[in-house]
């Protein structure tokens, strides 16, 4: 079937800041004579546009449309629109491109109603295993898609690769990574494999000041980050494998052993300013794990592993030779994923690139909604 007649598929957008933004332009940049999409809702957090019979088009100034409209987000009248679409026999597609618990809760309710649901939002597959399994269960009985490529080294291919290796009977054995791009940044600066280096306080500043970190770092230090991707990874298998594995059934990322870099006596602090000026006081603590690497030919890594044949998943700073390849392939903020399997025995597949930034994160968002058509 080409293009032409392949039936659109209709798409809603919720959350339109960074990534949203990205992901509308790229949207809009497909020929409109070729590109199986019709956008007709956009929904930022205090307005919002539905226009099933007017899609927006390339060209058509969508962000002083949304500006202009009286209409504030109504979520239950925006799933009945939807839901409608599909009673007439319409595709439909929702993209939550927000950060929001409130938005990953309305999942199921869309899925049960035949949407299929694209997201970037880590929330409803790293929180309450009840989500994830109403998630599940709803699309199983509706036909209606959740995709998620994006949650997880942004627009590198990790959930599609792991996905497959799963579903074509692969054993995963362990995957192992640099998931976090803040903590990538950090300790490809501060341990290079050398003894000696910039303070890891330093590190955090400049990292902090090129954007690559939260504006309180220790959103970033906590682990959490990791532990939500590893949970996410962990789910994938576990809900798709062929023979039951053993994995823990992860209540949440909460879940999973998750080593903080947050020193003690700092972990109580609300401001950014306050903890990163604090920092310097706790730099000798992790110049002398620097040291102790180097003596042993390692550099440090922040890692998250799910650990297939242990049953252990987990996240936190580890050694690894300076001959690795997350000592030697890593370069400014990168991610690389190795997945140990038993087809992959001898070396693991790696996947490696840019795993932050609007633009390959909204890729992995449109890469998704084309897997849909």
């Amino acid at each position: 079937m080409s293009v032409a007649t392949t039936p659109k598929i209709y798409v809603a957008v919720v959350g339109v800041g960074l990534v949203g933004t990205e992901l509308v332009e790229q949207l809009l940049t497909i020929p409109q004579q070729t590109s199986p999409f019709q956008l007709i809702s956009l929904s930022s957090s205090s307005r919002t546009i539905f226009d099933a019979k007017n899609p927006i088009q390339s060209g058509s100034n969508w962000k002083e449309k949304l500006a202009a409209s009286s209409q504030k987000p109504n979520f239950s009248l925006l799933t009945e629109q939807l839901a409608a679409l599909v009673a007439s026999g319409q595709k439909v597609a929702i993209v939550d491109n927000t950060s929001s618990d409130d938005i990953a809760k309305l999942y199921p309710g869309w899925l049960e109603n035949g949407i299929s649901v694209v997201t970037p939002n880590k929330k409803a597959y790293s929180g309450e295993r009840d989500l994830y399994e109403k998630i599940i269960s709803a699309s199983k009985a509706s036909g209606a898609r959740f995709l998620n490529e994006s949650t997880v080294g942004a627009g590198l291919p990790v959930i599609s690769t792991l996905k497959e290796l799963v579903a074509t009977g692969d054993k995963i054995v362990k995957i192992e990574g640099v998931f976090s791009g803040t903590m990538s940044y950090i300790f490809n600066n501060f341990s290079t494999g050398a003894s000696d280096g910039p303070t890891f306080s330093s590190v955090v500043s400049v990292a902090r000041e090129k954007g690559y970190t939260e504006p309180h770092p220790a959103d970033d230090l906590n682990g959490f980050d990791v532990a939500r991707k590893l949970t996410i990874l962990t789910r994938t298998i576990t809900s798709g494998s062929h023979t039951p594995t053993a994995l823990p059934a992860l209540q949440s990322f909460a879940s999973v052993q998750t080593e903080s870099l947050i020193p003690k006596p700092l972990e109580g602090i609300s401001s950014g300013d306050e903890f990163v000026s604090r920092l310097p006081e706790f730099d000798a603590h992790f110049a002398k794990l620097r040291t102790e690497a180097s003596s042993e030919g390692k550099v440090l890594r922040f890692v998250g592993v799910v650990d297939v044949a242990g049953g252990i998943v987990k996240a936190g700073l580890e050694k690894y030779s300076t001959t690795h390849a997350f000592a030697t392939s890593l370069g400014g903020s990168d991610n690389i994923i190795m997945f140990h399997t038993e087809r992959y025995g001898a070396r693991p597949l790696i996947v490696q690139g840019a795993g932050a930034g609007a633009a390959v994160t909204a890729m992995g968002v449109l890469g998704d909604l084309f897997k849909l058509v």
